[in-house]
Order: C-alpha cells, then structure tokens, then sequence
C-alpha cells in the first residue's frame, strides 16, 4: 500500500504543511534520504547560570577557607595579606612588616629559605607535616603570584565597608585602571599583561621588572598552609606502634636466643647477633652450642623464613628441638631429619634453613648437615679458606628429603664460620659475590673468635640501620703447646683377645692417670670407671674394642668403643642379680655419662670426671 499517497488526507496533514511553509527549513545539503539533524529548543524554565568563577571576590574567597593563607612580596617577604584562619591560629600581623619579624612561625619552620628560592625559581615548593610553635601539624605550599605593583604601594585595606564605585573605563592603549576601592588591592589576582606582547615597550618593561611586564611583578608569594595535625598524630602513633612491635619482637628474640654460649673445652666460640635497623627487618635467625659430652660439641645456626614476633616464636620452637635431639646424640643428618617434620607441623607455610655440625676432637673433623643454609668456611692454620659446599638439602619443613652428612678437617689453629645470609647476601650484588668476600675477610682476620667476629660483621657493612637480621658464629681449634699442651694429653688401647683384656686396661688406665698426676680418689675412680665399662664391652660388644684416655684443662673423659650397636641403659639391679650393676656404677661415681652410635657401626661409652681445680695447673 502507497501510505505516501494517503498521507494528505491524513488528520493534521495540512496544519502541519502550513507550520513548515510559514517557517521553512534549511536545505539539507547531505541529500533527500538523509533524516534531518535536530534542532535545539531554547530553554525556558530552568534556573538562572551561576555566576563565573572569574568573578568571585578573591579576599573574601580567602577569609572564609579555613587554611592558614599568608601573601608576601618582595625580597625581605614583606606582609601584603593574611587570612582570618592565619591570624587566628598565629595571631595578628602588621602589614608591609618583613616577615622574619612579622612571621616568626616561618623562621621557625625554616620556610624563609624556601620563600627565596621560590622567589628564584618561579615555581611553587611543599614543605609536608612541619611542627608550628601553636603545636599543630600544617603542609607549606608556597606558589609565586603576580602582584600589582601599584597594590603594593597601598596600605593594608581597613575593616571598614567599602564605598562603592563605577569601575573605571580603561584607556585606549588598553593599560588596565587602577583599583579605587581600598578592598580590591587585597585580590591576589596577577593583573594581564598591557600592550602588544612582543613590542618594544613590553621588552623594556619585561627587563625592568624581572621578566614581568611593567604593571605586574613576580616578587609575591602566597603561602598555603593546611592543617595536618590528626594525619600527623595518626602516623606518629603508627610508628610508634611499629616501634613498640619491632622492641617486642627482638627482646623475644634476644630471649629466646642463648643468654650465654657454652665454652667446651677444646674450642674456643664466640657469636653476635644483629636484628635489622628497621621495623620490619626483625627476622627469626639464631644460633646455638650444645656440649655433647665425651669432648665433643654440637653447633647450630639457622634463619627461619619471614619478619617480626611471628619468625621469632617459631624460631624459639625449633631452637628447643634442636637441643632435645642433640641429647640424643645423633648424626647431624638425623637431627635435620627429626626438625624437619617438626618445622612442617609447626607451621606448613613457614620454612628455615640450618646446619647443624657436630666436633670431635679425638677426629679432629667437623661432620656437619646443611637443609638449605649457606655453606661454612673454615680456614686452616695455614691461612687457606675451604667453602663446604656439600651435601646440602633442602630447607626445613619441605618434606620428603633424605639429609646426608658431609664433614671439613678443624685441626688445632683452625677457624669455622657459620653465618646467616644477612652477613652476605645484598639487593645489588650476586650472593657467591658476597660469600667470596667473606671468605677474603676471613683470610686476613685473625684474633679471638670475638675479635674475628667483629671484623667480618664490619668488613661485610653491616650497620645499625642494615635492613636485614645478621647472626654469626665462629669456633677455632687452637694450638697448644707448652704447658697447654701438658694439659690436653690423650691415651688408646686396642682390646685384644677375652677377658684377660679387662686386668690389662686396668693397669694401662692406672698407669697413664698415674702419668697424669691425678690425686688418689680421681686415680681410683678413674680406675675403676674403665674396669666397668670395659667389662661391659667384653660381655655385650663385638671387636674390634678400643680404650681411649683423654684429659682436658677441666675434666678426665673416658670412652670404650666397641662393634656391636646396642646401646646400654641404665637400670635398677634386683639383690639376687649377678649382673647389670656396672653402668649403675659408672654413673653413681662419674660427673656425666652416654652412649652413642658411631657412623661406622657400632657404638661408644664413655663416661667423664670433673678434675679439681688444682689439678688442672699442674703438669
């Protein structure tokens, strides 16, 4: 159907043909099958526009915000304004007086040399957070302004209401009137610039006012202060918090940490503990020495994964753990082994590296196992520095690792440095770089282990500001000689043959403590010590059996080893018991005793006596 054709006689058809030929549209220049674009409709009922920003009263804009507002001009900072929340915080002010006399806030708050360099560089400076003499906390901005230079002439504009005023025509070379009105020199609003901008009168003009026109002048600067006191409080009680968090945090670590290290009797130890300078860089790195008994000696270091009182607690758990399975006097391997399920019940997420070492004098080796850690350095009395890079697994609390040991010659005169990677590693360096340098400065360091400890701490720049926690622990192995080594003396016996081995290492150990100069009582115990636990080697062990005599400056250790690998216990004996009383015996008259397996098979007992005080000077 054709709706064109029956749209003529369409109601309204014609009103609407007369509106357009009374009011013809304009032609549509984009062709008769484009739709027309639509026209705007006038308004007729909406509010009246808001008057232009331009033309708001800048003194009274000023007065009413509560910022602190100060205007000044000139090189001296004379006062040409200050608002109503400036004058009620600092009180009032004399205009045209230069304000290292009229504003002595500023000169307090060292903004004077701001205001000059600001005044030089034309652009606007922040001074954050700044402590004012009224005890609040304000943010300085002061930003250049352009000034009229007959404003500056003016006094201050008084309180009284102004009279008005027709403004004033300007002229025909188009210079802007000036203000009659007492209020308007006040407005901080930069005057436009007269004449042509390239003429020769605004060159001349320019030149003389600084690179302003001559009208205007670029010596005002207005400063903006904003209280910041809640802002500034609030942080304060943050870092205070963070402060008080970080003291909690190294004294649980510090506590937790030993208050005094063992000294056993063949090593000479010494250890320092550094936490981080910041809030943040209190760690969970730790050390320890345990006394193993029969001479030997057990060192640990290790650094638990993470910041704050968190890594401290569950540093202080597996530093408990560790001196229990060292009772035990296992392998190293076995002890990682043993805190390695302890540090995954702990905490599944949280994970630590250690080493755990193990000296024995009669070896003259440090057997050591490493679940992650650095490697330890040891340098041999000749000065020579040996990395033991292996075996090392991986860090504790990962789970499904079998450790294994490794071991370092430590003969007498050399040194051993276990160490967190707070002491090495740095942001900007390769890690091998920093052990490489650690290893240079132990080379050339020498001294007491407290004095080698100290060089390496300074040598690797740690500060008190360092943004990571630091443990160290060194050992040496001195030599002896003289009368040292008179005191430090050892004696062995293989045990051949049956029974009537036990009559010949009676009389070897009466004979060498007789050597030794022991009195009577510690002569017999000693005597009678050896009998018992040799006869309990003849009786339970298996050969090959061994007998070792060894002395030191505070005890007299004595140590059967033999083939078989069960350990003896101590057990209460019945009276109708033929046997069973000798290790009961053993421990009644020794100071200490234990039992171990050694790594080959077997095991050894030992058993050990404190000497007399007078007996460790003579010789």
């Amino acid at each position: 159907m054709n709706f064109t054709r029956w749209s003529a006689r369409l109601p309204g058809t014609q009103r609407r043909a007369a509106a357009r030929t009374e009011h013809p549209l304009a032609t549509d220049r984009r062709g008769e099958g484009s739709v027309p674009s639509a026209r705007a409709e006038p308004s007729t009922g909406g509010p009246p526009p808001g008057p232009a920003v331009e033309d708001l009263p800048a003194r009274e804009v000023l007065d009413r915000i509560p910022a602190l507002v100060a205007l000044v001009h000139g090189p001296d900072h004379r006062i040409a304004y200050v608002n109503e929340a400036y004058t009620a915080a600092f009180g009032p002010r004399p205009p045209g007086a230069p304000a290292r006399e009229a504003l002595p806030e500023l000169a307090a708050l060292g903004l004077l040399p701001l205001l000059d360099q600001v005044l030089r560089s034309a652009r606007p400076r922040t001074v954050k957070s700044r402590k004012a003499p009224d005890g609040r906390s304000y943010t300085f901005t002061c930003t250049p302004v352009a000034l009229p230079a007959t404003d500056r002439a003016r006094p201050a504009p008084s309180t009284a209401p102004p009279t008005p005023t027709a403004p004033a025509e300007p002229d025909t070379a188009g210079t802007p009137p000036t203000p009659t009105a007492p209020e308007d020199a006040a407005h901080v609003a930069a005057l436009p610039e007269a004449g042509p901008p390239d003429g020769p009168s605004h060159e001349r003009a320019r030149a003389s006012s600084g690179g302003a026109p001559s009208h205007l002048s670029l010596g005002g600067v207005l400063v903006f202060a904003t209280d910041v006191t809640d802002h500034a409080e609030a942080a304060e009680r943050l870092r205070a918090s963070e402060r008080e968090q970080r003291r909690t945090a190294v004294t649980l670590q510090r506590s937790l940490l030993p208050q005094e290290l063992e000294q056993p009797d063949d090593l000479r130890i010494a250890a320092t503990y550094q936490p981080g300078g910041t809030e943040a860089a209190v760690g969970g790195d730790w050390y320890d020495v345990i006394t193993l008994g029969g001479g030997r000696t057990a060192l640990v270091i290790g650094d638990v994964m993470g910041r704050g009182v968190r890594a401290a607690a569950v540093m202080g758990q597996l530093r408990t753990a560790v001196r229990a399975y060292a009772r035990l006097d296992l392998p190293p391997h076995e002890v990682l082994q043993l805190l390695d399920g302890l540090a995954a019940e702990i905490d599944a997420n949280q994970i630590a590296t250690c080493v755990y070492a193990i000296h024995d004098p009669n070896e003259g080796r440090l057997v050591y196992a490493s679940a992650g850690h650095l490697p330890i350095l040891v340098r041999d009395e000749a000065g020579n520095v040996l990395r033991t890079d292996e075996p090392t697994g991986p860090p504790l609390g990962t789970g499904g690792w079998i450790h294994s040991s490794g071991s370092v010659p430590l003969g007498p005169g050399s040194t051993a440095v276990l160490y967190t990677d707070g002491l090495v590693e740095r942001r900007d360096a390769d890690l091998d770089e920093g052990i490489a340098a650690l290893e240079r400065a132990l080379a050339g360091a020498t001294g007491s282990p407290q004095v080698v400890c100290d060089r390496l701490v300074r040598s690797a720049g740690v500060t008190a500001d360092h943004d990571d926690d630091v443990a160290v622990l060194v050992l040496q192995h001195p030599s002896r000689t003289g009368h040292d080594g008179e005191l430090f003396r050892n004696a062995a016996l293989e045990l051949l043959g049956g029974v009537e081995a036990a009559p010949r290492a009676r009389a070897f150990a009466s004979g060498v403590l007789t050597s030794w100069r022991f009195p009577s009582d510690l002569h017999d115990a000693g005597v009678l010590a050896t009998s018992e636990l040799v006869a309990n080697s003849l009786k339970h062990g298996t050969p090959p059996m061994r007998l070792r005599l060894r002395r030191t400056d505070r005890r007299l250790i004595i140590e059967v080893t033999d083939g078989d690998d069960h350990l003896p216990l101590r057990r209460r004996a019945e009276p109708v018991d033929e046997a069973g009383r000798g290790i009961a015996i053993v421990a009644t008259i020794a100071s200490n005793w234990g039992s171990r397996r050694t790594p080959g098979g077997g095991k050894a007992v030992w058993c050990e006596f404190a000497l007399p005080k007078a007996t460790t000077t003579t010789h």
